[in-house]
């Protein structure tokens, strides 16, 4: 059974950090690809980051240099450190995965909140 568990989300001013984890089980981890999505209220859930399982990384442009993916394939755990936050970052926080190896899939964690207000 596939399960993917994030954590590290929270409350933050605008300007702090934060880093989210993706804990994953039940995949063979080294071979995932995987990404960060957000779905902020009343708005559609979009892309973050992308991580392959060679670790090549792809970001939004809203978050290019504030915000880096990445992963451990020991610990099977997906990060996003999340820096110099604006209020329009607050959404839900959630961990895909894509792909593994050749294989086309589509699983999804429960999220985890971030909110950065004053």
């Amino acid at each position: 059974q596939v399960q993917l568990v994030e954590s590290g989300g929270g409350l933050v001013q605008p300007g702090g950090s934060l880093r989210l984890s993706c804990a994953a089980s039940g995949i063979i981890f080294s071979v995932a690809a995987m990404g960060w999505y957000r779905q902020a209220p009343g708005k559609q859930r979009e892309l973050v980051a992308l991580i392959s399982s060679g670790g090549s990384t792809n970001y939004v442009d809203s978050v290019k240099g504030r915000f880096t993916i990445s992963r451990d394939n020991a610990k099977t755990t997906m990060y996003l450190q999340m820096n110099s936050l604006k209020p329009e970052d607050t959404a839900v926080y959630y961990c895909n995965v894509n792909r593994l190896g050749v294989l086309s899939v589509n699983y999804w964690g429960q999220g985890t909140q971030v909110t950065v207000s004053s």
